[in-house]
């Protein structure tokens, strides 16, 4: 995938990511979107390591991937930022 289809990806995985874990962060939009973009190569990153495949153009599966890590990214900064 190209750069500004990763950054779309990540947009809307950061979204998902915020609506399943609400609440005030520190950051704004901007960093809803970077948290998304890393999430999602975080996650890729973790599955393929795992064995569960790898993220793979836009497919539900790489979906799942990008906003499993998207969320622990976002948790990960909360938590940090606290």
């Amino acid at each position: 995938m190209g750069i500004l289809s990763w950054v779309i990806f990540g947009l809307i995985a950061g979204v998902i990511a915020k609506l399943i874990l609400p609440g005030k962060d520190p950051g704004g939009f901007i960093i809803t979107i970077l948290l998304g973009v890393a999430g999602a190569l975080v996650g890729g990153f973790i599955a393929s390591a795992l064995g569960f495949g790898s993220v793979s153009g836009f497919n539900i599966w790489s979906f799942i991937i990008a906003i499993l890590g998207s969320i622990l990214l976002l948790w990960i900064y909360r938590v940090i930022k606290k």
